[in-house]
């Protein structure tokens, strides 16, 4: 029993020094949101798209990819700039909700693969669409 311990904590004391090794990487790239990581649609319209795009830049000293965007629900479309952004270059994420398919107040997530330091050791970063989805 004890062995199995000591390698838990010797595996989750690894993992730990990896991920605060990430977090001090000051060359790695950054996404730094021109709006924030979070768009208020307020009350939409059911029925037509609600777009909006996510601009942001690479404030790391590295090139940043975006490798997958990936919305919480198949009623959000997602189009993203695919080339690698370079240090202090503009990037695209582009986000469309389907508001015919919802019903009310809506919260979604978009999870975002890349190579970019991600706050809290996370392994993707989260951006974020809200609204109000009505009869008009």
């Amino acid at each position: 029993m004890k062995k199995v311990l000591m390698t838990l904590i010797c595996i989750i004391a690894g993992f730990s020094a990896t991920v605060m090794a990430q977090d001090k990487n000051p060359d790695a790239p950054h996404f730094k949101f021109k709006e924030g990581d979070t768009y208020d649609f307020g009350k939409v319209k059911k029925g037509p798209v609600a777009e909006h795009t996510f601009e942001f830049v690479n404030t790391g000293k590295q090139p940043l990819i975006v490798q997958d965007v990936t919305p919480s629900c198949s009623c959000t479309k997602v189009e993203w700039d695919k080339q690698p952004i370079l240090p202090g270059q503009k990037g695209h994420i582009t986000l469309g909700v389907k508001t015919s398919e919802l019903t009310g107040v809506f919260n979604k997530s978009v999870y975002i693969r890349s190579n970019a330091i991600v706050p809290n050791g996370e392994k993707r970063y989260t951006i974020y669409l809200k609204g109000d989805s009505v009869e008009q």
